[in-house]
């Protein structure tokens, strides 16, 4: 059952919002349901009366990761505005940096590659975590909280009935398909970025537009979200997905193995600025254990339930909370 937003905050997240809306975000605002922490989190710090302003990017992975932190500050006893579902990452991110927001969720290869712009990622998940901390605590004062064991990189997947009649199940098996099978579909900007297609294509051994590699007519170029339904369906025989979203669970699509590790890690992390992290610094010990619990398995769960199921993301958060024992 949904719990009542308690008047104080509704009157916060209503009033963040209309700052972020006269800076041109959009952001979601809404409940966030009343909960009290139980299991390892019971005895956690008290965040009573901290003020935290809560963002997230606008598509449903980060939102519900939103939604949980929200969750759980305000279980803490902290006074939280619902300031999600901020279009763009470059917005969600001048948020922050601009102290429009006190924590979002990011990812370590975006974090590195795109707002630090570092030219190359760092393969060894731990390594790349560790150069992104440093480097924006130094640049920016955020602090990136240790990160979770998900990882919402870049993949390609193939339908079971792909898999079996090629006898395939990771990337260095691409020059098994046929040349004329060897379809794609793909985002308009996955073709042209550092970390894309074309480097993707050539780390194994089928070069884009070479005799033995993927002629250019061979590849399919699609908004997101139609990129599943078209691998699916066989309007290509490699999807390029990401490997947290839960239209992989539905479809019954089968991902393949970046066995030479071309892709960068992207690994989730709580990030807040320096000032509220010197003042609260119990907030990493509250977010641990249930950042521990986020795996590539829990996330296409849940994102599948508001992508697939049509649930809503305050709703799914509370729920796998509630579930895992964190809060009652």
């Amino acid at each position: 059952m949904r719990t009542p937003l308690r008047p104080r905050l509704l009157a916060a997240a209503l009033a963040a919002s209309l700052l972020l809306a006269g800076c041109g975000l959009r952001t979601a605002g809404g409940i966030v349901p009343d909960a009290t922490l139980a299991g390892p989190l019971a005895e956690a710090p008290s965040l009573d009366g901290v003020e935290i302003k809560v963002g997230s990017k606008n598509f449903s992975e980060n939102i519900i990761l939103g939604k949980i932190a929200l969750i759980l500050f305000n279980a803490a006893g902290a006074s939280v505005s619902d300031l999600t579902n901020i279009p763009g990452s470059a917005s969600a991110r001048q948020a922050q940096v601009s102290g429009d927001i006190d924590a979002m969720w990011e990812y370590t290869g975006t974090g590195w590659l795109q707002y630090l712009t570092q030219p190359e990622a760092i393969k060894d998940q731990e390594k790349q975590y560790e150069a992104v901390r440093d480097l924006d605590l130094k640049r920016n004062d955020l602090v990136w909280l240790p990160p979770a064991p998900m990882n919402n990189t870049y993949a390609f997947a193939v339908t079971a009935a792909t898999a079996k009649k090629y006898g395939i199940t990771k990337l260095s098996q691409l020059a098994k398909v046929p040349a004329a099978a060897r379809t794609f579909c793909v985002e308009s900007e996955f073709r042209d970025r550092n970390d894309g297609l074309e480097g993707m294509l050539k780390t194994y051994d089928v070069p884009l537009d070479e005799p033995k590699g993927v002629p250019t007519k061979n590849l399919r170029t699609f908004q997101t979200g139609a990129i599943y339904d078209a691998t699916a369906s066989g309007s290509c025989t490699f999807g390029e997905v990401f490997t947290t979203d839960g239209r992989i669970l539905a479809l019954d699509l089968k991902v393949l193995q970046d066995d030479r590790r071309y892709f960068p890690n992207y690994n989730v992390s709580l990030v807040v600025g320096k000032k509220l992290y010197d003042e609260h610094p119990e907030i990493e010990e509250l977010l641990a254990p249930v950042t521990e619990k986020l795996t590539d398995e829990v996330l296409i769960k849940l994102n599948a339930e508001v992508d697939v199921d049509g649930r809503e993301p305050t709703d799914v958060a509370r729920d796998w909370l509630a579930d895992e024992g964190f809060i009652e």
